[in-house]
């Protein structure tokens, strides 16, 4: 294995043209013999010789040398940046989000927008959630969720991003459907139509309905916001849907009402690790919405 410090001494020759000037150009304090040692050390371990004697002391690359230096050249011009950068936290790389789909569609796009205007230098990788699940920051597997989450564990820190209300929905052919305010009780006899059971949307819709006094006779049930609207437009049913915007869900054959007395709303909040010190992680929420301070407060 070849050690970095010999590396580091053929680039300082090689960039100087000298065992002198490159001690001199060391970015800490060397010796001209410690200089030649590592050079020398490198050749052994190479089996090749990497400099030709040039006059005056000054020597030049071979043409193994040449091969060497355009390969290590790179890396060690570019070092001091990089180490700018990691002092002053600024610097790019991948940022991996996922969130529930009404965000990805809804919430997400503008933020991200800004965020590509201030930071072109994060690369995104936005992926859909079903689950908020927690494990996926706390085995390294994203860096954000950005979810509804009803409880928060201590090691997660949060921040909130945007509020969800729950609207009404009902087919713009429905009997009601001209009423400004829809009373849950006048469509107790119709059929509901559910997120899939076990999803954290379908319970907050029964806990609506249960608030409400409402036991739906008959369920429907779907996957997504989108095949929901699609099942209430069609006539078979009414629902209760998230919505980020304020005017509610807007889709063909559907009107939404907001769901009053009592009203529901839910916050939206990116979560990530607590320990996880990601620049990257602040500069998404320094653009977010609501552009909350990062802080471990839930």
């Amino acid at each position: 294995m070849i050690q970095m410090n010999r590396l580091e001494g053929f680039y300082w020759v090689a960039r100087s043209g000298g065992y002198a000037r490159a001690a001199r150009a060391f970015p800490y304090p060397i010796t001209q013999p410690a200089v030649h040692q590592q050079v020398r050390k490198l050749e052994a371990d190479l089996g090749v010789a990497l400099f030709e004697a040039a006059g005056r002391r000054g020597v030049r690359l071979s043409p193994a040398g040449r091969r060497l230096y355009e390969f290590t050249a790179p890396f060690f011009d570019g070092l001091p940046a990089v180490v700018r950068s990691l002092r002053a936290r600024d610097y790019g790389g991948d940022l991996r989000i996922h969130a529930a789909g009404l965000i990805v569609r809804h919430l997400l796009p503008p933020w991200l927008k800004r965020l590509q205007r201030r930071r072109p230098d994060i690369r995104l990788d936005v992926r859909e959630l079903e689950v908020a699940d927690l494990s996926l920051l706390r085995e390294g597997k994203t860096d954000l969720i950005v979810d509804h989450l009803p409880e928060v564990p201590d090691d997660i820190a949060t921040a909130r991003v945007g509020t969800v209300r729950a609207f009404l929905v009902v087919p713009q052919s429905h009997r009601l459907a001209r009423r400004k305010r829809i009373d849950l009780h006048d469509l107790r006899r119709d059929t509901f139509v559910s997120y899939h059971s076990g999803l954290l949307h379908h319970a907050l819709q029964m806990k609506a309905l249960a608030g409400h006094g409402i036991t739906p006779r008959q369920v429907i049930s779907a996957g997504s916001a989108d095949a929901i609207l699609g099942f209430v437009a069609s006539g078979l049913g009414y629902s209760l849907v998230p919505a980020l915007e304020v005017r509610g869900p807007r889709a063909p054959g559907v009107i939404a009402r907001p769901l009053t007395t009592p009203r529901v709303e839910f916050a939206v909040l990116a979560a990530w690790r607590k320990d996880a010190d990601d620049p990257l992680v602040a500069a998404a929420l320094a653009a977010a919405p609501l552009a909350p301070a990062r802080s471990p407060a839930r």
